[in-house]
């Protein structure tokens, strides 16, 4: 594997670039802003750009500008956006966009490596990874609790799951039951959920998403 590593921290960028040559993946470019970013992409052929969302001059978007960029690109790199923060918004603008592989991490997660590259990994493979605290973020809001009312432990385990951009073998093998068991749990939620059901990972992802956004669907639904 090719990566490049667009992040602003001097002491991160070194670290994760000496964690991933350790594994055997090169790294191809390391960049300290996002401004060139684009150009050294196209130049040097990477198959994941791994890229922080805040980046100079500004710290505020250019990441996912960036990024968004990236996945415009025709047969481009996968992209891993790192945050320091759960930013919903930028995670759904990333997932909305993709093209193939894509991936939203909290930093912290590079603290467990062993995570982190499994996640840099699946991104690679072209699949669709979310920091597990996107989910959580809505526990205790009003969809978040609707979602509780309609669904049973086993199957919010299983949204949960869905919701970090799992497979359905990905979730056999994470809760260790059956392929069936998964695939009869994953008909439910969708179907008492009103999520459309899609055999692109992605669109399942961005699907929950919404649901946990807000949108009031099973409520329209149910005042009619």
């Amino acid at each position: 594997m090719r990566v490049a590593i667009a992040e602003d921290s001097a002491l991160l960028r070194a670290g994760m670039a000496r964690l991933l040559a350790d594994e055997g993946i090169e790294v191809v470019a390391s960049l300290a802003d996002a401004v060139n970013v684009l150009d050294v992409v196209k130049e040097t052929c990477p198959h994941v750009v791994i890229m922080d969302v805040r980046m100079p001059p500004t710290h505020t978007d250019e990441g996912i500008r960036a990024a968004v960029d990236i996945q415009r690109l025709d047969g481009g790199p996968a992209v891993l956006l790192l945050s320091q923060y759960v930013e919903h918004t930028y995670a759904q603008q990333l997932v909305r966009n993709a093209r193939g592989g894509t991936g939203y991490l909290l930093k912290q997660r590079i603290g467990d490596f062993a995570e982190f590259l499994e996640a840099l990994q699946r991104v690679g493979k072209g699949e669709t990874v979310l920091d597990p605290d996107l989910f959580r973020q809505f526990v205790g809001s009003p969809r978040e609790k609707r979602a509780a009312e309609l669904l049973t432990p086993r199957e919010h385990q299983v949204l949960e799951l869905m919701s970090t951009g799992l497979t359905n073998m990905g979730i056999v093998n994470r809760l260790n039951i059956s392929e069936r068991a998964v695939e009869k749990h994953v008909t439910a939620i969708l179907g008492k959920l009103r999520i459309p059901n899609s055999g692109e990972s992605h669109r399942r992802v961005l699907a929950v998403l919404d649901y946990l956004r807000g949108i009031d669907r099973l409520t329209a639904d149910e005042n009619r």
